[in-house]
């Protein structure tokens, strides 16, 4: 009850950063996000009504890296993103109360891949040379968050530069950052 709106704060000052300003939130609580039938149709319903093209999203694998272990959050989300991608392209699934005219009642096949940063398995990378300083400054916004990690994370401008300079040489840049692509 405590952190939650403050999270939501900080996400909505992150957007706001880089020209995001429409934000929606599931209200599902952060550290007990599970891969569910619900979270599914919530995702869809919002594919649905947002019908984007493209999804970005954080790894979804169960590790980093060997000797690694990724959050329980993001293995839910990530996961539920691909089924729910699916989903929300299946008129028959997912229908709530309310017109069949609205979006969130409306299939959407029209996602072509989602991208996942951090992922384990990447094979597509962009070119962040120029807007690296836009995502530290946007990342910084998550304080709350921040200030009680652990580790190389907390250290933002370091951990995003240190990574983007590590991602840049796998594309001939100086810095990027790397994503595994599924296609639909």
């Amino acid at each position: 009850s405590e952190v939650g709106p403050l999270r939501v704060d900080e996400q909505i000052a992150s957007c706001a950063e880089v020209g995001v300003s429409d934000v929606e939130f599931l209200d599902y609580p952060d550290g007990l996000i599970e891969q569910s039938v619900s979270l599914r149709a919530d995702l869809a319903r919002s594919i649905r009504s947002n019908r984007p093209e493209v999804i970005l999203s954080i790894n979804h694998h169960d590790d980093w890296g060997p000797g690694s272990w990724n959050h329980p959050d993001h293995r839910a989300v990530g996961r539920s993103i691909l089924d729910a991608v699916r989903d929300a392209g299946n008129p028959w699934l997912f229908q709530h109360e309310g017109s069949e005219s609205e979006p969130a009642n409306q299939a959407w096949g029209g996602v072509r891949f989602v991208a996942f940063g951090g992922s384990i398995l990447p094979t597509h990378g962009v070119d962040i040379g120029e807007t690296l300083d836009a995502g530290i400054a946007s990342l910084e916004h998550h304080r709350v968050y921040l200030d009680h990690l652990e580790g190389p994370m907390r250290d933002v401008p370091t951990f995003l530069t240190t990574a983007a300079e590590a991602a840049g040489p796998r594309l001939g840049v100086d810095k990027a950052v790397l994503f595994e692509v599924i296609h639909f």
